[in-house]
């Protein structure tokens, strides 16, 4: 193989840079299509016809993701005319090449089961088993794509009536609050608020995600208001590897932090690494339920923190350190697994303070992280620990980049959630196999330089 003569290690980009044949066997041997296979085979001899080759047609789709072949239709064009191709698909001589509306066929048939994401899940547990992913802190973020079909028009919201005014009897107030109640009682799982998800199995957190495409907003770098139509990728990703551990589709109105529970979950769940211990995420993950998963799965949390508005603490700095007399800050010193207790030393500061041998400035200074475990988190905000393991964040946003540059995650074809979920698994598959890929060649190239 022509990757044995290089003089370095390479990395994803470099192993697309390989001949096609070498590619498609490196990243076809890294996902186990049997579970794929066993869904979209026929199982009786009514309807479609039987003399196609579903395996190659699965491993066609992985292709179409690895060659950033855009549309379905230039994907059967380019079996037809390209025979290499084919038999690097898999596809026999003697096979006909299956029409764009076999493919449909399959796409659905794939979307009514999960079984892409147990195949993620068999793919990741064999880059944990060989060693790939070694990962203690994992990121997670969002990023948004648009939806290819045209956007519906924005419905006119009726008028509502005039609100009465003054203020609600007794009576009244009593009924509106029970009619507040039921209403959001019966509002979908992702319109309630956050703490809701907290007992829900990850399965029915999973289901119930909103998949539609719908209008999305966000701010841009000009603090302006950006408009978009489409979907969410809600990614949870290896900082050190840069493997996806977890990933979501949703609606493009759906709030970021609302897809922390489902990935923080799957990780707990599906995810057997030991070496876990972090989790980083930015401002828009502040909220006091996803520390609180965090702290249920033995973790801990390193988020920015969100003021909204809230008052200065009094004794304590901007990052919750306590403060002397004077108000210099103490100094964070470590963190106590056991009590899950932080310990503040006297700043430097009062070394020559007067107030410090009158004991009106105390040593050491110690506070449980359960006391409030969005300001409190292990290693302490502000500490130079804590900024160390949130820049590992970035991993995340370059993930995001790989996929949208690389892997057609901007190239959404289909019109519906489920089917836009099954382009959207496949390119986090095809992205997990290309690492693992790329994992084993580097092994392999250091295993005979060694030699």
């Amino acid at each position: 193989m022509s990757i044995i003569r290089q003089g370095s290690l390479f990395d994803i980009q470099e192993l697309y840079d390989l001949e096609p044949t070498q590619r498609f066997e490196a990243i076809f041997s890294a996902i186990d299509i049997e579970p794929i296979f066993a869904v979209v085979t026929k199982k009786s001899r009514f309807g479609r016809p039987v003399d196609l080759n579903y395996a190659a047609m699965i491993y066609s789709l992985v292709a179409r993701i690895s060659e950033r072949i855009p549309f379905i239709k230039d994907l059967v064009k380019r079996l037809k005319n390209d025979m290499i191709f084919r038999l690097d698909c898999g596809f026999l001589v003697s096979d006909s090449v299956p029409s764009e509306a076999a493919y449909s066929r399959i796409v659905t048939i794939i979307s009514e089961s999960n079984v892409l994401e147990k195949v993620q899940e068999t793919l990741l547990h064999q880059a944990i088993t060989e060693g790939f992913i070694t990962d203690d802190t994992v990121a997670i973020d969002a990023t948004h794509f648009l939806a290819k079909d045209q956007a519906p028009p924005k419905e006119e919201q009726p008028k509502q009536e005039p609100k009465k005014r003054g203020r609600k009897s007794k009576e009244e107030r009593e009924q509106w609050l029970v009619e507040k109640a039921e209403r959001e009682a019966n509002l979908p799982l992702f319109e309630k608020k956050i703490e809701e998800q907290l007992d829900v199995p990850l399965a029915e957190l999973r289901a119930e995600i909103p998949q539609a495409p719908e209008w999305g907003v966000k701010k841009n770098s000009e603090g302006k208001n950006v408009f978009w139509y489409g979907y969410k990728a809600h990614l949870a990703v290896g900082t050190t590897s840069q493997y996806i551990l977890q990933s979501l589709l949703s609606s493009a109105n759906l709030n970021d932090g609302k897809a922390a529970i489902p990935l923080l979950k799957g990780i707990h769940e599906r995810v057997t690494l030991s070496s876990l211990r972090y989790e980083t995420m930015d401002a828009g993950y502040d909220y006091e339920p996803i520390y609180t998963q965090i702290h249920r799965m033995g973790h801990q949390a390193v988020i920015a923190y969100n003021k909204r508005n809230e008052p200065e603490p009094i004794g304590f700095d901007k990052h919750f350190a306590p403060t002397c007399v004077r108000e210099h800050s103490y100094r964070y010193d470590s963190f106590d697994s056991k009590y899950e207790t932080l310990k503040y030393t006297r700043p430097k500061e009062c070394e020559d303070c007067p107030l410090a041998n009158d004991g009106l400035c105390q040593k050491v200074y110690k506070v449980k992280i359960t006391t409030d475990l969005r300001k409190y988190t292990a290693p302490a905000r502000g500490s130079k620990a804590w900024k160390k393991i949130f820049k590992r964040r970035t991993a995340v946003e370059r993930v995001n980049a790989y996929l949208k540059e690389y892997f057609q995650l901007n190239n959404v074809r289909y019109r519906t959630g489920k089917r836009a979920k099954v382009h959207f698994d496949l390119v986090t598959l095809v992205y997990n196999a290309s690492k693992l890929a790329a994992d084993r060649l580097n092994l392999m190239l250091n295993q005979q330089q060694a030699a």
